[in-house]
């Protein structure tokens, strides 16, 4: 029996490997299908890499047959289909396996791929997620809008998370997001990063040698992405420690001189099944059990894995492939240059692109509120948006970014998923971060070549999408507000933003 492992199912405790069978080899591949087929930031594809030939090593060690194709393997065809019709034909194996994959484009190919065999195949369950891929779509049915805090309240009935005894929700409410809005003052002081250092400058040294292509800084002589299980479960212990007591406060801060803040950085470890949603959350129920962290830090972190997590798994399974060309505004713009470099005037940008480049990571807020928000507001092709967002961090795999991207960001599915585009002007940047008080431009100006872009693009946006949106109750104040500014105000307002729009390789 061939049994294939893709780079995101790194998953020890998988029932695959609960004992071992000489007769079954398992598969995994670097390839360069994966490493190609959208320009993906270089610490993405050394973790990967490096963590599934740490996964090789360890399933070696508990004696089971691998088989590993690395990247200059001179029998590397750099095809999934391609490499396992030779190991089929050099092992005479006459079963195939694969878990289910995560990505559409890869259960596609992989199903295709087993109905063209002449020996009996199958998918398995990866055994990771705490729902089916079509359990989202048949809670939400026929309904227009699906929005998440439905289905999370079922989740957390249905798993017994954060319950009373009498299956009320703990504190009797469900929700504490109100409660997670604050602005980080400065104190208290951010958790040391306590996560393992890695030399994978030789691994990088092979992958830039192969030919691959990426953006971003390798670190490869200082990776800090965990490599496997152990070093994932250090890395939770340390969050729930150190950083889940004041995660419900300042999740949504942003600042200049702290990019970790209280975010545990968890996902890449979820995403490629180091962990399991199920243990996070038990982890994080337990120590507020335990009178560690308070319900609001607990429910705010617990709701991104039991809610979202799985929420934007639904959407993206009920909806794909046609989901991926989701463009309601009718967006073309191209994405300025300074999205590869991270050289912008806009402080803002700079530091949330800056670090995304730096780190292959930025966390929700900075994602949404402030380079997806510029994105929107200057109407750039979303899957240009979507292509840079699956590329740049280190936790994008298609079934949560696309949704995410697609759906929250760009407001590009016509509200399937946000209840309204997340869009702001400088007002919100300022409130929730120490960004606008290093920058060249003012935020409290909104006209003139020294004005915050976000100010005059925010107006001329709710300005040219009225037909579209001035019917979406959350927006009813925002056109109220559009509506008392006086002609020549707004005429000013969207004469700079389209000189803004028409140079932004500049701004």
């Amino acid at each position: 029996m061939l049994r294939l492992i893709l780079g995101d199912q790194l998953n020890p405790g998988h029932t695959w490997f609960a004992k071992t069978d000489p007769g079954v080899l398992h598969v995994l591949m670097e390839v360069r299908q994966e490493t190609d087929y959208v320009l993906h930031h270089a610490q993405k594809i050394l973790a990967i890499f490096a963590a599934m030939r740490d996964f090789a090593r360890y399933l070696q060690n508990a004696a089971h047959r691998v088989r590993y194709l690395a990247i200059d393997d001179p029998k590397n065809l750099h095809a999934i289909p391609a490499n396992l019709d030779r190991l089929i034909r050099e092992t005479g194996a006459t079963t195939f396996e694969y878990q289910a994959p995560d990505e559409w484009r890869l259960d596609r190919q992989l199903a295709d791929y087993s109905r063209s065999l002449r020996i009996p195949s199958a998918m398995v369950d990866s055994e990771h997620f705490l729902t089916r891929r079509e359990e989202a779509a048949a809670f939400f049915g026929h309904r227009r809008r699906w929005t998440m805090e439905p289905f999370y309240r079922r989740m957390r009935a249905v798993h017994g998370v954060l319950m009373d005894a009498n299956g009320n929700p703990a504190g009797g409410r469900w929700n504490y997001d109100a409660a997670n809005r604050k602005a980080w003052p400065g104190t208290p002081r951010e958790p040391p990063d306590r996560r393992p250092h890695h030399d994978h400058s030789a691994l990088w040294d092979r992958i830039a040698a192969a030919g691959v292509v990426s953006f971003g800084q390798p670190h490869a002589q200082d990776l800090r992405w965990p490599l496997n299980r152990e070093e994932a479960l250090h890395q939770l212990e340390a969050f729930v420690r150190d950083g889940l007591p004041d995660f419900g406060d300042y999740q949504d801060a942003m600042n200049s001189g702290a990019q970790r803040l209280f975010h545990s950085l968890l996902s890449f470890a979820l995403n490629v099944k180091m962990l399991s949603p199920r243990e996070v959350i038990a982890r994080a129920q337990e120590a507020w059990r335990a009178g560690n962290v308070p319900l609001s830090a607990a429910e705010g972190f617990i709701r991104q894995i039991l809610g979202w997590r799985e929420y934007v798994r639904g959407v993206y399974w009920a909806r794909m492939p046609e989901y991926a060309a989701s463009n309601f505004f009718g967006h073309r713009r191209d994405l300025p240059r300074w999205f590869w470099t991270g050289v912008t005037h806009m402080n803002c940008l700079h530091h949330a692109i800056g670090q995304s480049l730096e780190h292959a990571h930025a966390h929700h807020i900075q994602r949404l509120m402030a380079i997806g928000n510029f994105a929107l507001l200057t109407e750039l092709h979303p899957d240009q948006v979507h292509r840079w967002y699956l590329g740049v961090y280190i936790d994008a795999f298609e079934w949560v970014e696309i949704p995410n991207t697609l759906g929250m960001s760009q407001f590009a599915d016509g509200g399937l998923l946000a209840t309204k585009p997340y869009v702001s002007a400088a007002a919100y940047i300022n409130r929730m971060s120490n960004y606008c008080g290093g920058c060249r431009y003012r935020r409290e100006e909104s006209t003139g070549r020294q004005a915050c872009p976000f100010n005059a693009l925010y107006w001329n946006f709710l300005a040219k999408k009225r037909a579209l949106l001035q019917n979406n109750p959350r927006l009813s104040l925002a056109y109220r507000q559009l509506d008392r500014l006086p002609s020549a105000k707004l005429s000013a307002l969207r004469t700079r933003a389209t000189e803004l729009m028409d140079r932004l390789d500049e701004l």
